[in-house]
């Protein structure tokens, strides 16, 4: 009842705003294979995992649902979905302020699945609010994370990237290449919930890599990334795994319609 009320929401308020808004109606989809699964430092699936997404977009609203498709039994889920996601978001620059953007959202997170995520990971719910930094280098993004359901806690993610728009030439196709790091810090609550540690501590630190290219209207982008757990307190509860760094490999496809 819960996930039906919250995607209805979701919808409703995307279906409102279409009634009032003048653009065009956009879809994509797209599918990330990843190595393994590390969310917010955490380890999820150390295992390869496929990562569909599929969007609807009308101006500047946007309404998605992401998944994570289990290959193995790691979690006890093989060849099943671990986890569903629903969001909706909503962007646009500042008011008097083109340099700089905003967002705010929700987002309804699914464990269907058992094993060290869905076993004892409810069902929970985040609204966000964030801005963005447009013509500023390396284009800072600050994003707040508010869980309202189950871990009543905040996560606070602080993000920069870099774009080359070509790097090189593969035949006659373009590379480009993204950089990016990002921080992350969380309340005690969120700690306590997710950790068992009720420390206000700064959590993940990650790096990434990426090579973006288009081949016969598909954008693919092959990617690295290291994700390492920032404090000892939360390394030392980590029942995830014992060893808090992580690389992770992987190659995204999408399309928009």
């Amino acid at each position: 009842m819960k996930k039906m009320l919250v995607a209805t929401t979701m919808v409703l308020m995307l279906l409102s705003s279409i009634a009032t808004a003048e653009d065009e109606l956009g879809f994509s989809l797209g599918g990330d294979f990843v190595s393994k699964y590390v969310w917010r430092g955490q380890l999820v699936n150390d295992d390869y995992v496929f990562q569909p997404t599929g969007e609807v977009t009308y101006g500047n609203m946007t309404f998605g649902i992401w998944g994570s498709f289990d290959f193995t039994d790691y979690t006890d889920r093989k060849d099943s979905f671990q986890e569903v996601d629903y969001y909706f978001d909503y962007s646009d620059a500042l008011p008097f302020i083109d340099s700089m953007s905003y967002s705010v959202g929700v987002i309804y997170y699914d464990f269907p699945g058992t094993g060290p995520m869905g076993g004892f990971v409810s069902d929970t719910t985040e609204i966000y609010w964030g801005i963005g930094f447009d013509e500023v280098l390396f284009t800072p993004t600050f994003t707040v994370y508010h869980d309202v359901a189950e871990a009543e806690g905040t996560y606070v993610n602080l993000a920069m990237s870099h774009s080359y728009e070509k790097l090189f030439d593969l035949g006659d196709i373009p590379v480009g290449l993204d950089i990016g790091v990002g921080v992350g810090w969380a309340s005690g609550s969120y700690n306590k919930y997710y950790w068992g540690t009720d420390q206000s501590k700064a959590q993940d630190l990650s790096f990434s890599l990426a090579l973006p290219l288009e081949i016969g209207g598909f954008s693919v982008t092959p990617s690295f990334s290291y994700i390492t757990l920032m404090s000892d307190d939360i390394r030392d509860m980590d029942v995830y795994d014992t060893d808090s760094d992580y690389f992770v490999t992987g190659i995204s496809i999408s399309k928009s319609f």
